[in-house]
């Protein structure tokens, strides 16, 4: 079972604010009214105990505008993830923990992800977090190759487009560190998706998914990995639906990966491309 942090936190936003809203409304009144009564015999000290709210409500009063803050900042704002896998190499690296813009695609209600308000469509190029539609509690994190009506080709390891094969040039040789370390060796190459240009992973010894002209339905994305032969996406499961989206990865925040040296400093604040 996965764990749902936003529909905990709605839960505590709304449990928190009804706890205040009746204390304000019907406990607050009385311990006035019990003050204020004619011939009642209270010295200061009881009097003081009076005024003060129960524990629960204090708590309550304390937290409800920090979980509202939370709450509308990581429904409509910025969210933060951390990269579990391989799968976006080398753009993202296994530690990386990252932000990502909740509003370019449409501010979506929490917990339900309702659509209430469009403002744009991903891009081709656009590293995106979506819910994995084969487990929609499960966030994915893959580069757009294809929007709705392109025609995708993936064969030998060569992509193409609407019948155009995306330019591809060889800049190095990868060297892994930390859980990547068993991509050492695989060929680094410039993608250019036009107008974003990216590098990928491509492994010469291993096999890759290959698929034959898909049609990307409408409202749907065809999304893959950029380390492209270690990376489980829509050439396996299929396009991912606009009500599957989380919102545009775009800057990494920190790094620790338990199987290398720690923390990396040199990749805090890092703009993803």
């Amino acid at each position: 079972m996965t764990f749902d942090f936003s529909a905990l936190l709605v839960l505590l936003t709304f449990v928190s604010g009804i706890i205040w809203l009746f204390d304000h409304l019907v406990l607050l009144p009385r311990r006035k009214e019990r003050l204020a009564a004619p011939g009642s015999d209270i010295d200061d000290e009881l009097a003081e105990t009076i005024k003060k709210p129960p524990v629960l409500v204090d708590y309550a009063r304390s937290f409800f505008p920090i979980f509202l803050i939370v709450l509308l900042l990581r429904s409509f704002l910025v969210e933060p993830f951390r990269i579990p896998s391989n799968s976006m190499m080398p753009t993202l690296l296994t530690g990386d923990f990252i932000l990502v813009n909740k509003y370019d695609y449409g501010i979506r209600l929490p917990v339900i992800n309702k659509k209430i308000f469009s403002i744009g469509d991903p891009e081709r190029g656009d590293v995106m977090v979506f819910r994995w539609p084969e487990d929609d509690k499960t966030p994915f994190i893959k580069r757009v190759i294809g929007v709705p009506g392109d025609h995708i080709t993936y064969v030998d390891k060569q992509l193409t487009i609407n019948g155009q094969k995306i330019e591809l040039e060889k800049i190095g040789v990868y060297q892994g560190v930390g859980s990547g370390i068993g991509m050492t060796g695989a060929d680094i190459l410039q993608e250019n998706l036009d107008p974003v240009v990216h590098n990928i992973l491509i492994a010469p010894d291993r096999q890759s998914k290959e698929v034959e002209d898909f049609v990307v339905p409408e409202g749907e994305y065809f999304m893959m990995g950029d380390n492209r032969d270690n990376s489980l996406d829509s050439r396996f499961w299929g396009t991912v639906p606009d009500e599957n989206i989380i919102g545009r990865a775009f800057r990494i925040w920190m790094y620790w990966d338990t199987k290398s040296k720690g923390m990396d400093w040199s990749r805090i604040g890092r703009k993803i491309e």
